[in-house]
């Protein structure tokens, strides 16, 4: 046994997190930059800065005020998408701000994905109210998310559900969003994993049980780091550098390597970065500094990824 994987073993076992038999082969997991965080780059440009940082590929933002339009999709995607490819990087996802079947131009954007051959986008928005039991909530949020996987089946494409912290976001606990699409095709409905804002919710341990019972459906894994900092009166999360939080990647990455995941893998950067952690247009800094913080990033994703035997010898 390699002594990364007995290290990762032994940190997992302190987690109380026991390990199946290491895969025989190795996967290597690519990835892709939120393109959010370049929204102040267009085109060859968005390109070329994401491929000279080291990155694979790009999750497109297809939203309003991103990168594309949903209204100018079949026009304005396919331009970027070949730009992209041109430059030797994957685009192996786009984020929408689709909520269900009803949301404008969605059959438009699942046509366009289609067409491109790209399957995956990542989808969300379900909130609770406080006007009738979340039970009954949970049941109609089941038949949006029905609806919308018979949509998905027709395009063949398949919708990601984003899970984020806070009061009131359907999956935040991961638990919930998994009861409302448990009973549908994970190819057509599944979960992103953002495992910053499940270790917020989830703490020591509940990240760990709520990765594996969401497994089944977890088709896409953002990678971001927190740590909990007193301001004013009350304890919030605080987004860090990749490394310097309470998010605890080597336990992490130990698990997903035991996994049949494969992807998409997202690196987001919600600290402050001049703007770019908002998506701004505008920078306050200049754009070397923005990309020095974002390789080292990523260059420290991929040392979690190679101990884990995501990564290859050279990352």
């Amino acid at each position: 046994m390699s002594e990364p994987f007995t290290r990762r073993a032994a940190l997992l076992s302190s987690l109380g997190v026991l390990l199946p038999p290491r895969a025989a082969s190795a996967r290597y997991l690519n990835v892709a930059i939120f393109s959010k965080h370049l929204q102040f780059l267009a085109g060859a440009e968005l390109a070329r800065a994401a491929a000279d940082m080291g990155f694979d590929g790009i999750d497109i933002t297809v939203r309003s005020g991103g990168h594309v339009e949903p209204a100018r999709v079949a026009a304005d995607l396919p331009q970027l998408v070949a730009v992209i490819r041109q430059h030797g990087l994957e685009v192996p996802m786009v984020t929408t701000d689709i909520v269900d079947a009803s949301t404008p131009h969605a059959r438009a954007v699942f046509h366009t994905l289609a067409s491109l051959g790209i399957r995956y986008y990542r989808w969300g928005g379900f909130k609770y109210t406080n006007d009738q039991p979340l039970a009954e909530q949970m049941v109609a949020f089941q038949q949006r998310s029905a609806a919308l996987a018979a949509l998905n089946a027709e395009y063949k494409v398949c919708a990601m559900y984003h899970t984020h912290s806070g009061v009131d976001l359907v999956g935040a606990a991961v638990w919930d969003i998994l009861e409302i699409l448990k009973s549908l095709d994970p190819a057509a409905v599944g979960i992103n994993y953002d495992i910053g804002h499940a270790t917020v919710e989830g703490g020591l341990g509940g990240w760990i049980d709520s990765f594996r019972v969401a497994q089944p459906y977890i088709r896409g894994v953002a990678v971001k780091d927190f740590l909990w900092q007193k301001k004013a009166k009350d304890y919030q999360p605080t987004w860090v550098p990749l490394g310097q939080g309470m998010v605890r990647f080597p336990a992490f990455f130990g698990l997903l390597a035991q996994s049949t995941f494969d992807g998409p893998l997202q690196l987001h950067f919600e600290y402050p970065l001049a703007g770019a952690d908002a998506g701004k247009r505008q920078l306050t800094a200049p754009p070397t500094e923005v990309f020095s913080a974002m390789r080292r990033d990523l260059h420290q994703l991929r040392l979690y990824l190679k101990d884990s035997g995501l990564a290859n010898a050279q990352a």
